[in-house]
């Protein structure tokens, strides 16, 4: 009870906070909150953080330090999505009942326009793009961001209509009052479990993205995959799914070659024929977005178009290029093994010649065997954990081993036949020898049109 009363005091009226991590988010937290008004604190672990030379006169900050010092005497914490919550700072704010929160409980309390949330595994980024996308040719004035790219926080003060935002696990550890007005969950496999306990634990915190929602508000989950769909029996919310088979009321399937929604007003059907995104994961991520849309009443048409025009997202199965015969495929934002499977999966037998490795993220690399027996010819492992998934894929496919990643592209290369498919998806994180996975993925183009030059 001591630390809720805080945190209703503190969004009342917070004097001082410590903002923890400045990165991109934490800089967006920082500017706001002085704007505001508040004496802000801020603390990173590296020593080389740059702060934006119109915020630095304003706010104290302390490099290379856990912060742990600077909790006394704030009236609420703000962590960034990197920083873990059994972090010294974290916990030690915690014991004085000090409300920590999340950079999105933070946005979403001063939002004046209703929030549409994404979350799950896989797909967020696409599915929150897609629905950002559909209601701006509807018409609206829409903020995308969130863990996709702009901090939510940005959004605060802006004139739009609605907000539509991607939203992290790591973002959800510190909510509170966070309520979206459409709430989405994509899909649950094993990610971050070197953050988390356990897969349940994962799940649960997920899962936050529904607590507060209400009557009134809607809740879209994949009916598809047992560990959402479970989670159906404690939502508020209206419930609207998504699936492959069958489409129950205020439902989305598919159904020949298109989707159908199953409305109260009658079905509304919808062409797959022209669109330009890849990939069978593709079909969930247009069902999901084509319900969070209807649920902000955009009209049918301005999401056919949307559907026929947009082009998806860097890294994100993205064509890069066709030499000699071979297709070259960058999917680095796949950084778990739930995001290989779904890649593969649209690819024919035999055909694909994998790129994996970098940053293991937990869970059990074996559940790609089966898929990578049918679907990969050749697969070249690179990285600080390769030999994990050595371990993991021997026998399934033809395995070679590369440290560097230059090294792992020309064996991919050098193995590839007119035909097949070179496909990076690494399946694991990419800070071992790149900056992020965006970084991977450039990497990876630069790569493929030097084969050109």
């Amino acid at each position: 009870m001591l630390a809720l009363a805080a945190s209703r005091e503190a969004s009342r009226a917070c004097r001082r906070a410590l903002v923890v991590g400045l990165g991109r988010t934490g800089v967006s937290v920082a500017r706001y909150l002085h704007g505001r008004g508040t004496e802000v604190r801020a603390c990173d672990a590296r020593t080389d953080v740059a702060v934006p030379d119109d915020l630095a006169p304003a706010i104290d900050v302390t490099r290379a330090t856990d912060g742990v010092d600077l909790v006394p005497g704030v009236d609420l914490v703000v962590t960034s999505p990197g920083v873990a919550a059994d972090a010294p700072v974290l916990v030690a704010a915690t014991r004085r009942g000090i409300p920590v929160w999340s950079e999105v409980e933070l946005a979403a309390r001063a939002l004046s326009a209703p929030l549409v949330a994404v979350t799950g595994t896989n797909g967020k980024s696409t599915t929150t793009s897609l629905i950002g996308a559909m209601l701006e040719r509807a018409g609206r004035t829409v903020f995308t961001g969130g863990n996709l790219g702009t901090p939510l926080i940005d959004a605060v003060g802006g004139s739009y209509d609605v907000v539509v935002a991607e939203i992290s696990s790591f973002q959800l550890e510190w909510v509170e009052s966070f309520r979206p007005r459409v709430g989405l969950l994509l899909n649950l496999t094993d990610d971050h479990l070197d953050r988390y306990r356990d897969r349940e634990h994962y799940a649960a915190t997920k899962a936050r993205l529904f607590a507060r929602q209400e009557r009134g508000d809607v809740a879209i989950l994949n009916r598809d995959d047992p560990r959402v769909i479970a989670l159906a029996t404690d939502l508020r919310a209206e419930l609207r799914t998504f699936g492959r088979r069958g489409v129950p009321p205020g439902g989305a399937g598919l159904d020949g070659e298109g989707i159908r929604l199953a409305e109260a007003s009658g079905p509304l059907h919808f062409s797959l024929g022209r669109t330009r995104l890849r990939g069978e994961h593709n079909l969930e991520n247009v069902m999901a977005a084509l319900l969070a849309a209807r649920a902000c009443a955009a009209p049918a048409a301005a999401l056919q178009e949307t559907i026929d025009t947009f082009a998806g997202l860097r890294h994100r199965l993205e064509w890069v290029a066709e030499v000699g015969g071979v297709i070259y495929v960058d999917d680095s934002k796949g950084t778990n093994v739930g995001a290989l499977l779904k890649s593969l999966a649209g690819y024919r037998e035999a055909q694909v010649v994998l790129i994996a490795g970098g940053i293991a993220k937990g869970g059990d690399y074996g559940v790609a065997r089966e898929l990578l027996a049918q679907k990969v010819r050749h697969a070249v492992l690179y990285g600080r954990d390769r030999a994990l998934l050595e371990e993991a894929w021997r026998g399934a496919t033809e395995l070679t081993l590369a440290a560097d990643f230059g090294d792992a592209f020309a064996a991919a290369h050098e193995r590839a036949r007119p035909g097949d498919v070179v496909l990076l998806s690494p399946a694991c994180a990419s800070m071992d020898q790149f900056r992020d996975y965006a970084a991977r993925g450039d990497a990876f183009a630069s790569l493929v049109r030097g084969l050109r030059s």
